[in-house]
């Protein structure tokens, strides 16, 4: 009986329909003008304020290019060194949250032409990953509890072939 009840308890944030634990993410964004204007802020919407900027050039992917801090409202703005093209890398971090974001740069003297600002987010799951999830849980569950509840073979017994002359006398 106590099980059912323990099973009863861990399916009862599934079904009241929890959308998201306490816990959150940090999402950042990019947008060209005659800079590049990062803004980050957490899953919640809340901006990253002072949160730690650093850049990555090209040409040397292991030594910041570029350090700062975002404003109150979560952004940063800088503008590279257009005469080393390639991928740009700015990861934005605070107290253990963090984005990285990758920034093409194509010619000399020329940014991306992308207008559309890209977000990396890795936090949100697709609806057939919920659904695998979903359901991993509860067959674990239902595993488990049909693994508490079997009963017991009966044990053999210890002379061989003694079962086979006790159905037999039987007869």
């Amino acid at each position: 009986m106590k099980y059912k009840w323990i099973f009863v308890i861990l399916l009862f944030p599934i079904l009241t329909g929890q959308e998201r634990a306490i816990a959150h993410g940090a999402k950042a964004e990019y947008k060209i003008t005659s800079a590049i204007e990062i803004q980050a802020e957490y899953d919640s919407g809340f901006p990253l304020k002072n949160a730690q900027v650093t850049i990555y050039a090209p040409d040397n992917p292991t030594q910041p290019w570029k350090e700062g801090i975002t404003d109150a409202q979560g952004n940063f703005t800088f503008t590279p060194d257009t005469t080393k093209t390639g991928y740009w890398e700015v990861k934005v971090r605070q107290a253990g949250h963090g984005a990285l974001i990758t920034i093409p740069i194509e010619s000399n003297n020329s940014i991306s032409s992308k207008s559309t600002p890209l977000t990396q987010n890795n936090a949100e799951f697709s609806p057939l990953q919920k659904g695998v999830m979903i359901a991993s849980v509860i067959w674990g569950c239902i595993g488990t509890a049909l693994f508490f509840q079997r009963t017991k073979a009966s044990p053999l017994s210890s002379e061989p072939g003694r079962d086979i002359v006790n159905a037999k006398s039987q007869r």
